[in-house]
């Protein structure tokens, strides 16, 4: 953003709102000082207005409201679920128009806050979240956020909705194509590097307070939110709003410790969960927002509510009205009122009146200030016209064709991929998705745009000129013609965008009506049968594996869709994601997932055809957490431990284990370590990721890929929810996913 010098006006004129006499603009003072002496100066009724967001705030029909500090901050949106309805995009006029009427005319000079949802990609739209985190890569994703950022502030965004940190085991439930997987390890840090991509290095980081200058963050930076907070994927019948039943110690153990790793990286807000939590709407939820996330964490960042969540708690049998739903969501640690109103219309009353106490309007007002002051909002509120229509440029694509091609999860392969890369014969490309543009986009983008995209069909006639033959399926009868011309088909299948995301649930996973039926016909002509599957959940693919030759799991890619596709298929890259959720075996297997803990009756795996859970069906999923293959095949070698005993007090173990690249080709391999607390004071999961390490190998070259253990990894809260490490023993297993890997065991001692 640009901004004239604070003590110049918009013309170069002086500047009535210098930084002269408002302390809160001396950008040589720290934060806190900054933060204590605007709040000082302001009225309630302007300390409440911080608190209010409005949608698509209006420079003409909000201009007064503007004026007068009664809006915080606004949500820039097409409505409730901006994921499933494109709106006309941001005008940068309308923010700077705003941003003027409030840095130059109301009391205080206070810019508001624009936020919009960026959650994988802006202009540059990458993989959805669950296809990033199957590339199981930190530096990819803060890189992908990073340039998220830096378009998205070009168009005045400040603030995004995102990381999305549920941890669920439902895949019925759509928003899982928002999420970072299943594992609190995985979502943690992919989750943190995505903080640290969107807000620089700089706000929220917790040492700003003494550092003058470098308080605020830089130009190119947006602030993050770590989403729902908490236990969303817990939703009853993976139903979208739906009620959740858990205890704490679930919470604590597994589904906070993600968002306790994106507050550790300084990320700027939290929003609220729409649902309830054992029958406490999250957004009156006054235990584990007001005294956990900022009390025990230590959280000094802004808490929202999601879209009308404060007024949703008059739905949820808990506030007789709107006046007494502000008042249990301001009392509960709820800072930013989402587009409801409530406290723009109540809180002013509800102070004083002597039901709400004025520090905790005064703590919202805190924290919203903190947060505009750490994002730099005061030295640039304004976007700055552009004179030319931005481009995506060389960088970009090659960061968007690099994410994509590391999301790929190779599921099957009978040695049918890679396809020939100097004559594979006619290669025929079909199905629904051929010529998609922005259909591969996936769900949740609201500024990529279509003719951005190069399509599959586009990517593989470059390829094979007059050897492709490409068929958009309308036509199964035609597309059987083409099979037989063909030596070799390639099938894109699965699901649209509509499907999966916000509001989106299912009761089947398994492919989209007509789909199977068609794969039944191609695979009875006999001839060689790819399957790539779009998807934003894990899907119940097991008569589809029975028909291909191969199964390509390519999420909904983004805008290098094709090229990085077909330049997978044809061997120019290896695929080498990892499967960041469990693909169960059916509808009847959910939930399923790592979170397994032993039971009184446990059943080894090698028991489950014999005495099994089921009379109709085996337990074990069909692909594993962790789950991928690639063009090449790696051997393990034995594990190797530092000390078998890890002492509570400071010890650690190292781990190691060779790996040789015993194929053809290069590849990459993921080596992962998991953990398992024998004897604990509540029961732990029997198989836990721990750690992860990637290798870069070529046909082979033996790499070694080496973790340390440490008393923390073993770290969990008991009965009492106090956070302890136990002497005794643990299980150390080391392998390329959840359910294959070579295990030892060490002995905690004190």
């Amino acid at each position: 953003m640009t901004t004239p010098p604070c003590d110049t006006g918009p013309n170069g004129g002086p500047d009535p709102h210098g930084s002269a006499d408002r302390v809160w603009l001396r950008t040589d003072l720290p934060v806190e000082e900054r933060v204590e002496a605007l709040l000082a100066e302001m009225t309630l009724v302007e300390k409440v207005g911080q608190t209010h967001q409005s949608a698509n705030v209006d420079p003409i029909a909000d201009a007064e409201l503007i004026r007068g500090g009664g809006i915080g901050s606004s949500l820039l949106a097409s409505g409730a679920t901006a994921g499933n309805e494109r709106d006309t995009g941001i005008r940068v006029s309308t923010i700077d128009a705003v941003q003027r009427i409030a840095v130059e005319q109301s009391r205080l000079g206070i810019p508001l806050l624009f936020a919009r949802d960026v959650i994988h990609g802006h202009r540059t739209v990458f993989p959805i979240p669950l296809g990033l985190a199957a590339a199981w890569d930190e530096d990819l994703v803060l890189r992908t956020a990073r340039l998220a950022a830096a378009e998205a502030s070009l168009d005045g965004v400040a603030w995004t909705f995102a990381p999305m940190l549920d941890i669920s085991e439902e895949p019925r439930w759509g928003r899982v194509a928002e999420s970072l997987g299943e594992a609190p390890v995985l979502t943690g840090r992919l989750g943190a590097a995505m903080v640290c991509g969107f807000q620089g290095d700089d706000l929220g980081s917790g040492e700003g307070d003494s550092r003058g200058e470098g308080d605020s963050r830089g130009a190119g930076s947006i602030s993050g939110c770590a989403k729902h907070f908490v236990g969303y994927g817990l939703v009853a019948g993976g139903r979208d709003y739906e009620t959740v039943q858990v205890g704490e110690n679930t919470l604590r153990n597994l589904h906070l410790r993600p968002f306790r790793d994106a507050v550790e990286a300084g990320c700027a807000t939290v929003m609220a969960a729409f649902t309830d939590v054992d029958g406490v709407p999250m957004h009156a939820h006054r235990h584990l927002l007001r005294d956990v996330l900022k009390g025990e964490w230590g959280f000094d960042g802004v808490v929202v509510a999601d879209w009308d969540g404060i007024g949703q708690l008059v739905n949820q049998g808990v506030a007789t009205d709107l006046r007494d739903a502000a008042a249990q969501a301001i009392t509960a640690g709820v800072d930013i009122d989402m587009v409801t109103g409530a406290y723009a219309a109540h809180l002013v009353e509800l102070v004083e009146s002597g039901r709400v106490p004025l520090e905790l309007v005064d703590d919202a007002a805190r924290r919203i200030i903190r947060l505009k002051i750490r994002q730099g909002l005061f030295e640039r509120p304004y976007v700055g016209a552009t004179t030319s229509e931005p481009v995506l440029g060389p960088e970009a694509r090659a960061l968007a064709r690099e994410a994509a091609a590391a999301s790929f999860v190779l599921l099957s392969n009978n040695g049918t991929l890679p396809l020939a890369p100097t004559n594979p014969g006619r290669v025929l490309l079909t199905g629904p998705f051929v010529d998609e543009r922005e259909v591969l986009f996936g769900t949740w983008t609201l500024d990529g745009r279509g003719e951005d995209v190069a399509s599959p069909a586009t990517a593989i006639r470059d390829r094979l000129q007059d050897n492709a033959i490409v068929d958009d399926g309308r036509f199964s009868d035609r597309t059987l013609h083409l099979v037989r011309q063909a030596d070799v088909t390639v099938a894109l299948v699965g699901e649209h965008p509509s499907r999966s995301g916000e509001a989106n649930s299912v009761t089947d996973i398994g492919l989209p009506a007509g789909q199977l039926e068609v794969l039944r016909a191609i695979a009875a002509m006999g001839k060689p049968l790819v399957v790539v599957v779009f998807t934003g959940r894990p899907l119940d693919l097991g008569e589809v594996l029975d028909l291909a030759d191969a199964v390509l799991i390519a999420w909904p890619p983004g805008v290098e869709a094709g090229p990085a596709l077909i330049e997978t298929l044809f061997g120019d890259r290896s695929p080498a994601g990892r499967l960041p959720m469990t693909f169960p075996r059916g509808i009847g297997h959910l939930p399923t997932s790592t979170h397994a803990r032993p039971t009184g009756r446990p059943i080894a795996a090698v028991d489950d055809p014999v005495i099994g859970r089921y009379l109709d069906a085996l337990v074990l999923p069909r692909f594993p957490f962790g789950w991928g293959l690639t063009y090449t095949s790696f051997s393990y070698g034995p594990i190797r431990l530092s000390s078998h005993e890890l002492s509570l007090l400071g010890g650690s173990i190292e781990v190691s284990v060779d790996v040789t690249n015993s194929g053809t080709r290069p590849g990459r391999e993921v080596v992962q370590l998991y953990l398992r607390d024998l004897v604990a004071d509540v029961t732990r999961p029997l198989l836990e990721l721990a750690d992860w390490s990637s290798l870069d190998l070529d046909p082979g070259a033996t790499g070694t890929a080496t973790f340390t253990i440490t008393p923390a990894q073993l770290s969990y809260f008991d009965r009492t929810m106090t956070l302890r490490i136990d002497p005794g023993e643990a299980v150390v297993t080391v392998g390329p996913d959840s359910s294959n890997g070579v295990s030892v065991r060490v002995t905690i001692t004190k």
